[in-house]
C-alpha cells in the first residue's frame, strides 16, 4: 500500500535548533537522534533516546510525518503507514 502522507509532506522551519523540546524544557540533553515534525515543525527526539518523544508527539497529535533532523540524513517516516521515504 502506497503512503500518501509521505508524498504530501513538505517542509517546515524548526521550532527549535538546540536539540528535543520537551528533553530542553525539562533540563535534559540525553537524547541520542532528533527527528522534524513535518506537519509543525516540533523536534523530539527518536525512539532510542530514554523519552522517545517524537513518537510520543505522533501519539499526541497524530502528526504522521517525521524527517532525521541529524546532519547528513535525509530521510522520512510515516508513523500512521510505518513506511520509510
Amino acid at each position: 500500500m502506497a503512503c500518501t502522507h509521505l508524498a504530501e509532506a513538505g517542509t517546515v522551519e524548526p521550532q527549535s535548533t538546540e536539540g528535543c523540546q520537551d528533553c530542553l524544557a525539562a533540563g535534559h540533553r540525553d537524547w541520542v537522534h532528533l527527528r522534524l515534525c513535518l506537519s509543525c515543525g516540533r523536534v523530539g527526539c527518536c525512539d532510542s533516546s530514554p523519552a522517545k518523544h517524537a513518537s510520543a508527539h505522533y501519539r499526541a497529535t497524530e502528526h504522521p510525518v517525521i524527517k532525521s533532523f541529524q546532519p547528513g540524513e535525509d530521510w522520512r517516516w510515516c508513523y500512521a503507514d510505518e513506511q520509510l521515504g
